[in-house]
């Protein structure tokens, strides 16, 4: 048995390897489809977009680690049918169930590494790529504005701010025509430039912005005085927008962390933060409901502070100051329902990402399950086969897994059941599965998908016949 066992195992270090690579290739590809817009024409070194590719590699891996396990039982137990190897195994007298127990155990250590993985180095670098495309974003303003929109440019000091617009941005000559600029910066002094055309370029150190302005004027008004209105004229004018930098300033750790850059721990004091917060404000509310309805009543409050009432029946309350207290009573308890909605919401989502972590490493064990009688069935089905049913399967996991996610975060069902659904009911179908794999075997000169449907076919026809008969 140990035998079979080491041929077994190293049977399937081919077909996985070369699934996980290839798979990993596609999403990675896909990745780079998408970020292209945000990479082009930035001028980036080349260890940068090197460690751009680096951090997206984790998020691909904790998809794709899995789905190679499924290729790879997928594609080996089918050739093995395929070459009768099956068949002299079973003649053999071994119990093709027993065929399992090794990769299941290969899939254990693997589902116990994808644990580590999903709770240390997954959220890790998910912050760092979050991190790295907020400074690529950042990096060369002029190439991130756009034409005929009011775009916001915001200086080093947090304080200036100005908002952009111009008919044309010539991205190849930094030329700027119709250009329009809000100088927000001074919360009660109003400024608005026009000018016929411009020139924008970065200082030696690629820190500062000089925007330089052509046949303009400007529009001074202060908000005090209103009538103190000032219009002046220029041939050029300089603009300098200090610490607008085109240089890449990377961001060094710490800042907010998403639900997907949390670690298991974060994730479950966060959890434990919102509770208590949502069970303050309840508490809160209810004090507060009360201390409002002894208001309107007339009651004296159960507190040490004097009473808004003179503590009796009081017939002007039922007028405006009683109205004004249910209104004001109401507005708490709508502003406490939709903080309290909000909270138990995050609350959810957080709780998700919780068992995410756990049923995405357990779906390299569903996998071996479903896959190694899937194979035995269709012998004959070859590579396409494999293909046809590693995407069918793939997407009923995945399906379920987001569908499981929306309706958690809504609150239909628990987080549990919504991330261990579709595991379950994988896991049951392939477990009936291997149970079966003792009881009957298909040869490889029959069982193809084709031949079952011709057959059903013929069956059917033969009845008909009969019937006619």
């Amino acid at each position: 048995m140990k035998v079979l066992t080491r041929y077994l195992l190293r049977a399937h270090v081919g077909p996985f390897f070369f699934a996980f690579a290839a798979l990993t290739g596609v999403l990675l590809i896909n990745v780079l489809a998408r970020q292209m817009a945000d990479l082009a024409g930035k001028g980036l070194p080349t260890d940068v977009i090197l460690h751009f590719f680096v951090l997206s590699l984790p998020s691909n891996i904790a998809l794709t680690l899995p789905m190679s396990m499924l290729v790879a039982v997928l594609y080996t137990f089918s050739q093995m049918a395929s070459e009768n190897e099956i068949s002299a195994l079973k003649a053999s007298g071994v119990d093709l169930r027993r065929m399992i127990l090794p990769l299941l155990g290969v899939a254990a250590l693997i589902a116990a590494g994808m644990v580590w993985f999903n709770d240390r180095v997954l959220p890790e670098s998910n912050h760092q790529w979050r991190q790295l495309m907020v400074d690529i974003g950042q990096k060369s303003p002029l190439l991130t504005l756009n034409p005929q929109t009011i775009n916001e440019i915001r200086t080093g000091d947090g304080i200036s701010r100005y908002y952009l617009q111009a008919a044309e941005i010539h991205s190849t000559t930094n030329r700027l025509e119709d250009v329009v600029i809000y100088d927000v910066s001074a919360p009660r002094l109003g400024r608005t430039i026009y000018a016929d055309s411009g020139h924008m370029a970065f200082n030696a150190n690629q820190t500062d912005l000089f925007l330089t302005l052509y046949d303009g004027y400007l529009n001074e008004v202060s908000f005090d005085e209103p009538e103190n209105f000032q219009r002046l004229a220029f041939r050029t004018q300089v603009i300098r927008m200090e610490g607008v930098g085109n240089e890449l300033q990377r961001q060094t750790g710490g800042g907010y962390r998403g639900d997907r850059e949390m670690t298991i721990g974060m994730l479950q004091a966060r959890v434990d933060t919102l509770r208590a917060e949502t069970s303050a404000i309840r508490e809160t509310a209810q004090l507060t409901a009360l201390r409002d309805l002894d208001y309107v009543l007339g009651r004296p409050a159960d507190t040490n502070a004097p009473p808004p009432s003179t503590g009796v029946y009081n017939p002007g309350l039922e007028g405006q100051d009683a109205a004004g207290a249910t209104r004001r009573m109401a507005d708490e308890m709508r502003s406490a329902h939709e903080r309290t909605l909000s909270l138990e919401r995050q609350t959810r989502e957080l709780r998700v990402e919780v068992q995410k972590k756990y049923s995405i490493a357990a779906a390299t064990l569903v996998f071996v399950l479903i896959g190694a009688p899937l194979a035995l069935r269709f012998p004959q089905g070859g590579i396409g086969m494999v293909i046809a049913a590693s995407l069918a399967i793939f997407a009923i996991y995945y399906v379920g897994l987001i569908g499981g996610e929306t309706l958690a975060d809504e609150g239909y069902v628990t987080p549990i059941a919504a991330m261990w659904a579709t595991n379950v009911l994988l896991g049951a179908l392939g477990i009936f599965g291997v149970l079966r794999m003792g009881r009957e075997f298909t040869t490889p000169r029959g069982g193809g998908l084709g031949e079952r449907l011709g057959g059903w076919w013929r069956r059917r026809f033969r009845r008909e016949d009969e019937a006619e008969g």
